[in-house]
C-alpha cells in the first residue's frame, strides 16, 4: 500500500509526554506578565510495526500566553490524543485539533517518526527538496540604552552575524531611533538592522518613525501597531513602498489571517511561529502560500526547547530561499531538554542531516 493513511493504520502507535520546565537565563518581559521559564510536555510517539522494528518521533509543545491554549488545555488534548492513537494517527490529530501548541507536537512527533522511516533529514520530508546545509539566521537584541544596544549588536556581529533583530516600543520613537543609530554606526553599512515594535506604537507614531528608519537602512519593520489594525498596517505600507522599509506581521498573522493580509496589502513579510500556528506542517503551508502571492516567510520560535527548535530549523529550510530566520534563541534558555544538535555558525543555523529531527537524549525514563 502507499496510501499514508493505509500505512498508518497498519503501525501499532503509542503516544506518550511528560512535563518539563526550563529556566530562562534571564526573565522575559510580555504583555501577560514576566515569564522566569518555559514549561510545557515533550510527547514521544512509537511506531511497532512488528518485535523487531520500532521506531520513535519527538515532539515538543510549550505554550506561550497570548500566543497558544493554556497549560491545562494542553495537557487535557494530549492525554485525549494519547487515547485516540490507538485509532491511528489521524485520530490523534483530531484529538488535539484547535489546541496548537499540543498539535505543535503531535504534528512534530508524527514528522520525526515517519522521516526517520524513511530515513531522511525532517525538511525534506515535509518539504521533497534538495538537501540544504544552512539556513541564515538573526540575532536578536533586546531593549537597552543606545550604547547597550550598539554593543550587543557588535558582539552579535563579532559572533559572525550579519542580520540583527532589535526590539523596540518601550520608549519614545525619539529614543529608539537614537538606539538604532548608534547601532548603524557601530555595525557599519553592510548589516542587516530589522526592528520589532511588538503593537507598541499607534499610527501617528509609526508614522513618524518611517523616514528615519529608512535613513538608517532598516530592511523590516515587524509588528508596529496591534494585531487588529490591519487597515492601519495597510496605510503604513502604501507609505513606505520604494523606500526600503518592509511591513512585516507577526501578531497580526494569528488575527486576521493570510487572506485578509494579502487583500488588504497589509504585509510584506509574514512571521511564522510553528508553535502558535499548530505545526511545522501548517506553517510550512503558509509559506508555500504566501510566496505565491509574493509575500515573504520568516520562520520563528516562541523560546522554545530543543526539539520545537530544532523543528523550526527543519521547517526553515525546507522553504525555498527564506530570509534570515529568527532560530538563534537557544542562549535564551538557561537548561534545556537536551543536546542541541543545531550548530551556529557565520550567521546560519547547521541543519541536522540525520534522519528524522536528529534530537537524541531528550526522553527521561
Amino acid at each position: 500500500m502507499n496510501d499514508r493513511a493505509d500505512v498508518d493504520r497498519e503501525l501499532d502507535c503509542t503516544l506518550e509526554y511528560q512535563s518539563f520546565s526550563l529556566e530562562l537565563a534571564s526573565p522575559l518581559e510580555t504583555a501577560a506578565g514576566t515569564i522566569d521559564s518555559r514549561d510545557g510536555f515533550l510527547v514521544r510517539v512509537t511506531a511497532t510495526a512488528d518485535a523487531d522494528d520500532q521506531t520513535v518521533g519527538y515532539g515538543e509543545a510549550t505554550p506561550l500566553p497570548g500566543w497558544t491554549e493554556s497549560i491545562a488545555d494542553c495537557e487535557t488534548a494530549l492525554e485525549r490524543a494519547s487515547v485516540a492513537i490507538e485509532d491511528g494517527p489521524a485520530a490523534a490529530l483530531e484529538a488535539v485539533d484547535g489546541q496548537v501548541a499540543a498539535r505543535h507536537a503531535v504534528t512534530l512527533a508524527l514528522g520525526d517518526l515517519r522521516a526517520s522511516q524513511e530515513a531522511t533529514p525532517l525538511y525534506r520530508h515535509i518539504g521533497s527538496g534538495p538537501m540544504i546545509g544552512r539556513v541564515p539566521v538573526n540575532a536578536t537584541i533586546g531593549d537597552g540604552t543606545p550604547d547597550e544596544t550598539a554593543r550587543a549588536a557588535s558582539e552579535a556581529i563579532d559572533r559572525g552575524f550579519d542580520c540583527c533583530k532589535i526590539k523596540i516600543g518601550n520608549r519614545s520613537v525619539e529614543a529608539d531611533v537614537e538606539r538604532l543609530r548608534r547601532t548603524r554606526e557601530a555595525v557599519g553599512p553592510d548589516v542587516e538592522l530589522r526592528v520589532d515594535a511588538n503593537e507598541a506604537w499607534t499610527y501617528t507614531e509609526a508614522k513618524t518613525a518611517l523616514e528615519p528608519l529608512a535613513d538608517l537602512g532598516v530592511s523590516i519593520l515587524e509588528q508596529p501597531l496591534p494585531a487588529g489594525a490591519l487597515e492601519g498596517h495597510a496605510a503604513l505600507r502604501e507609505r513606505v513602498q520604494g523606500d526600503g522599509v518592509a511591513i512585516a506581521l507577526d501578531e497580526g498573522l494569528l488575527e486576521h489571517g493570510v487572506d485578509a493580509i494579502c487583500e488588504a496589502d497589509a504585509a510584506d513579510a509574514v512571521v511564522l511561529k510553528p508553535m502558535a500556528l499548530g505545526g511545522i506542517d501548517v506553517a510550512r503551508q503558509i509559506a508555500a502560500w504566501v510566496q505565491e502571492l509574493e509575500v515573504t516567510p520568516i520562520v520563528t520560535t516562541t523560546i522554545d526547547g530543543v526539539v520545537a527548535r530544532t523543528g523550526a530549523v527543519h521547517l526553515a529550510a525546507s522553504i525555498p530561499n527564506v530570509p534570515a530566520c529568527g532560530l538563534a534563541t537557544a542562549s535564551l534558555l538557561a537548561t534545556d531538554l537536551g543536546r542541541d544538535p543545531v550548530l551556529l555558525e557565520k550567521g546560519a543555523a547547521v541543519v541536522p542531516q540525520a534522519k528524522g529531527l536528529g534530537v537524541e537524549g531528550v526522553w527521561t525514563e
